[in-house]
């Protein structure tokens, strides 16, 4: 087998492990919604405007995209928290189903997300850039962001909906690990650019079950991952796989003592309060 089959070979193997997380993300969050009771659907969440009921429209929203349904265009109304063109756009989702019943949102959901799961079956993907379909596409996502992004955004979701609702758990399945550890990628970018962080400096992350990460500002003030030969780090900062989801989807501010710091604290305050990267 030559070099380029190998790849072609790996590329699909990873693309199918994304469907599969995906698939087990999608069927943890339905079977939490069946467990929401009737008085509970209203009940707020850590994203503004959003109560658990909205979470549940927007996976139905997009999820039914994927499965090539139609997107439709309706006035927001008075939506302060939908920014933006993406936050408009996901914004018109949760409108157009906001009076369906919670079993019409789990019904779309399962729906959705089981034709596109046979589609994906039946053909499955085998090269990451090329474009997603639809109109995950036409913003320039590829299919490999597409599927990287999927299980994150809902078990993200699911976990918002725990969260309300005070029913922890699901943080060790296989979308937990795929979910924090893309986070934790994100590292760099944080440290470079939302921390402000001065160029040389090492600031490495411990999140519980994770291999730890690390990342160094150069000279032109750009992120970028950090080596042996970069030094020891100016701080080093722990927390548990929750706490990290929740700082780094940008949900709450870190309660106080959930951070382990160790190191600059002034430079791992600002870290920590410049975490949130979804959302």
């Amino acid at each position: 087998m030559s070099e380029d089959q190998t790849d072609s070979v790996a590329d699909a193997e990873r693309l199918s492990a994304l469907v599969s997380v995906w698939w087990e993300a999608v069927d943890s969050f339905t079977r939490i919604l069946e467990h929401v009771g009737e008085d509970q659907w209203a009940t707020p969440t850590d994203l503004p405007g959003w109560d658990v009921h909205a979470v549940a429209a927007h996976t139905a929203h997009l999820e039914s995209l994927l499965a090539g349904r139609r997107h439709e265009e309706v006035d927001i109304g008075d939506a302060p928290h939908a920014i933006g063109t993406m936050g408009h756009f996901t914004e018109q989702g949760v409108v157009v189903r906001r009076d369906e019943s919670p079993d019409a949102l789990i019904t779309e959901i399962r729906e959705s997300t089981t034709a596109r799961h046979t589609q994906l079956l039946a053909d499955p993907p085998i090269d990451p850039s090329v474009p997603a379909p639809g109109l995950f596409g036409a913003i320039g996502w590829s299919t490999g962001l597409l599927l990287r992004n999927r299980p994150l955004d809902v078990w993200m979701h699911e976990q918002d909906v725990r969260r309300a609702l005070d029913m922890p758990g699901n943080l060790d399945s296989a979308p937990a690990l795929h979910s924090a550890a893309y986070l934790m990628e994100s590292l760099p970018f944080i440290v470079g650019k939302r921390a402000q962080t001065p160029a040389g400096d090492v600031v490495r992350l411990e999140v519980d079950g994770h291999d730890p990460v690390s990342a160094v500002v150069g000279e032109d003030g750009r992120g970028r991952t950090a080596t042996h030969d970069d030094g020891p780090p100016a701080v080093t900062l722990g927390m548990d796989r929750g706490t990290w989801i929740v700082l780094a989807g940008g949900r709450r501010a870190a309660e106080p003592g959930v951070v382990r710091m160790s190191g600059d604290a002034e430079l791992g305050a600002r870290v920590v309060a410049a975490l949130g990267v979804t959302p």
